[in-house]
């Protein structure tokens, strides 16, 4: 997953980190979709731009990306499901890096390359979340699982409470992710936090 804010002359500037600022822009990239989050007071300019970079990012692709805009205050779905941790910060080096821990051996690996998707991160993410998908675990089950994993990047190595867990839970339960979202997101947050207790 990759960050932007986009600045006032429409330039791109990689964060760590996104504020949801009322007066920013931000672009986050997970490969599938570039969501344009859109603060309240942001510039008309600003906005218009960040359509315009982020159409030249899906460009530069050979399988273009879903492109979702999504204004203050009104989030849904993946987005939605992850602020918190959007707003803590994440390694970014993880998304150019193979991860040892991933490496598996799936027959649809070489077709999901050969479509045009990232071999190194990309094809890795996407084969984990349609193994996690057919173990057929309930929505519930992956709900408690995201928030275990959020709590668990957020806290560190304080251990999350029960019933902070299940807040937590609830909050993703209703931001009415899909439950490919939902299998998508934890297997990138496990990446995530593997990358941090190696690092």
């Amino acid at each position: 997953m990759l960050l932007y804010s986009v600045t006032e002359n429409g330039a791109l500037r990689k964060v760590k980190k996104v504020d949801f600022n009322e007066k920013k822009v931000f672009l986050i990239d997970d490969f599938k979709t570039i969501y344009i989050w859109v603060g309240l007071k942001a510039s008309k300019k600003k906005q218009d731009l960040s359509k315009k970079r982020a159409n030249e990012l899906n460009n530069k692709r050979e399988n273009t990306a879903k492109i979702q805009i999504l204004g203050q205050n009104q989030e849904y779905g993946a987005i939605l499901a992850i602020m918190d941790v959007l707003k803590e910060g994440l390694t970014q080096s993880i998304s150019l890096e193979r991860s040892p821990e991933l490496e598996m051996e799936y027959k649809d690996t070489m077709e999901l390359i050969e479509i045009g998707l990232d071999p190194d991160f990309e094809a890795e993410i996407t084969v984990a979340a349609h193994k996690l998908s057919e173990e057929k675990r309930s929505y519930e089950e992956l709900c408690r699982k995201l928030a275990e994993l959020q709590l668990t990047l957020l806290k560190g190595k304080e251990k999350a409470l029960k019933k902070d867990i299940t807040k937590k839970a609830k909050e993703i339960y209703k931001s009415s992710s899909t439950y490919e979202e939902l299998c998508r997101l934890i297997v990138e947050l496990s990446i995530l936090i593997e990358k941090k207790s190696l690092d």
